[in-house]
């Protein structure tokens, strides 16, 4: 019983008094951690893969990134922490000091004081698994190729619309822009009157977006123009000072049969730009972007809203054309009155099927409009990758779906 008392006045008078504590470690990404101006032995945590390993008689060298940066942390451990665990690939969670580094490669490294591998790296191939087919749904259903449908919806409550995600085509092509799954950004306006605002809209995203990019990501774009596309960065310079041009569907096939040029495919009215027109198109207006737009209602879906003006009979539809890639940009405005819309969906034999959106014109409908950018050829654009498949994890098209 006394033994019992004197270990539970021990314990109170351990638990009361102050203890000595390490500061907690504050995390910090490798790009942060690299740009810290002032290293002078706080302690943080860092958390990655490594990239390499070199081990010496007393000194442990790893260099650990997380994707935040092109530029990978050096990390500096006693010997003692060497271990078959710690190899090219596993993941990893340091805690240390970060000190200025006495190396000239870097400013700072991270004196490692704990070391936790949080998952090794076994280059052992995965089994593959089998799922069972199952008529999930109870009806037939397919991939989607636009969220455009389900944005007009949510236009009608919240006015401007967007969504980012993956569609699909299934366009037998092997060419070096096409992919069977892509990511689109799509956006929807409501009380959209005209071409030229939608253009206004789609014109500005590009080049805010690409301005946000060159002013976070320099050191990634950079390393794009250095190595792969060498005069891209003076292009792109052109494609942000410029004033986007417009030209007419019509216009566009007149300067295409006026072309001293031999195309594939011959230009004339009434058929698709081919992306050897659009490419051209874009050289003849000084590597500017273009939008064409009203092309003939019969290359367009149902749902573009017709111009009224026969005997051309066009519809509101825009492209916006750009340096080295063709069609980036595709969008309309809607058509929001009802009877011209059922006309056009009992001419396709789409009533039944598009009752739903059919039904959208009848209450409150606007006029609106929209349009999907893709997000592989924006990339392409912007860095001068000739090929889509080189901007994507994991390119998915005709014959191929490995993963």
């Amino acid at each position: 019983m006394f033994g019992a008392r004197c270990l539970l006045r021990a314990l109170r008078s351990c638990s009361s008094a102050p203890c000595p504590r390490h500061k907690p470690s504050a995390k910090l990404s490798v790009r942060d951690a690299l740009g810290a101006q002032n290293a002078s032995g706080e302690r943080v945590k860092v958390q990655g893969w490594i990239r390499s390993v070199r081990s010496q008689k007393e000194v442990l060298f790893l260099h650990v990134n997380d994707g935040s940066s092109l530029e990978s942390l050096q990390v500096v451990a006693d010997s003692s922490f060497d271990s078959r665990e710690l190899a090219f690939g596993s993941s990893v969670e340091v805690q240390g000091q970060l000190v200025k580094s006495l190396s000239k490669r870097q400013n700072v490294e991270l004196k490692a004081e704990k070391i936790e591998v949080v998952g090794n790296c076994d280059a052992k191939p995965s089994s593959k698994i089998k799922v069972p087919e199952e008529n999930f749904f109870n009806v037939p259903v397919f991939l989607t190729v636009s969220g455009q449908l389900h944005l007009e919806v949510m236009s009608g409550a919240f006015t401007q619309v967007f969504t980012f995600g993956p569609t699909f085509r299934a366009e037998n092509s092997q060419s070096r822009r096409h992919l069977a799954e892509f990511y689109m950004v799509e956006a929807e306006i409501s009380f959209l009157e005209s071409l030229q605002d939608l253009m206004q809209v789609m014109e500005g995203l590009f080049k805010t977006t690409t301005m946000t990019v060159l002013s976070n990501c320099p050191e990634d774009v950079e390393l794009c123009h250095k190595f792969i596309a060498p005069g891209q960065k003076d292009r792109l310079e052109h494609m942000l000072k410029n004033n986007f041009l417009i030209i007419s569907y019509t216009e566009a096939v007149e300067i295409l049969k006026q072309a001293s040029q031999n195309f594939t495919f011959t230009p004339e009215w009434g058929a698709d730009l081919h992306t050897e027109h659009e490419k051209y198109l874009v050289k003849h207006c000084g590597d500017i972007p273009v939008f064409v737009i009203n092309y003939p209602l019969a290359l367009k879906p149902f749902y573009m809203r017709d111009n009224e003006d026969s005997p051309q009979h066009t519809v509101a539809a825009v492209d916006l054309l750009v340096p080295g890639v063709g069609e980036l940009f595709g969008g309309s405005l809607r058509e929001e009155r009802y009877h011209f819309l059922e006309q056009q969906l009992a001419r396709s034999g789409l009533t039944e099927a598009y009752q739903w959106y059919l039904d959208l014109r009848r209450f409150g409908s606007v006029p609106h409009g929209g349009f999907g950018m893709g997000f592989e050829r924006y990339l392409q654009c912007i860095l001068g990758i000739d090929n889509i498949k080189d901007v994507i994890p994991f390119p998915r098209f005709t014959h191929s779906c490995l993963l």
